[in-house]
């Protein structure tokens, strides 16, 4: 998969980065803020993204998330805090809760990467809180 990580802690998105490419998969950019984030989707498409939520302009990985979203683009957010996370997720798949292990972190993309596969009959586990239904 072709991966954004829109992240404002440098040590965290160098760590994504390198799970996500131990994993197979690509970086296409990363971003600490919002307006960075819509400069990469400007000029390409991921195929998956990793929100935060605060980022170094505030609290506006919530609208990276809707963006993501409007355009089809799936995602999850990463977040120390629960509580920022609306009801409806914002059109994302889940949250993964910081901190996160390495290993918590690998067993998420896998669940991510099949999930968007189409594979059935998966079992989430527990590094992701996954969105509820829509109703």
């Amino acid at each position: 998969m072709k991966i954004m990580i829109v992240e404002d802690e440098a040590l965290l998105a160098l760590e994504l980065e390198e799970e996500v490419e131990a994993a197979g998969h690509s970086v296409i950019g990363q971003a600490m803020n919002r307006k960075k984030a819509l400069a990469i989707l400007e000029g390409q498409i991921p195929e998956f993204a990793f929100v935060d939520v605060h980022l170094t302009d505030g609290p506006t990985g919530l609208e990276v998330g809707r963006h993501l979203a409007d355009r089809g683009i799936p995602y999850v957010f990463i977040t120390g805090n629960l509580k920022r996370i609306p009801e409806d997720f914002v059109g994302a798949i889940g949250v993964i809760e910081k901190p996160y292990t390495m290993n918590g972190l690998k067993n998420a993309l896998e669940y991510i990467a099949r999930l968007l596969r189409g594979d059935i009959g998966l079992t989430v586990p527990p590094s992701i809180i996954v969105a509820p239904p829509a109703s």
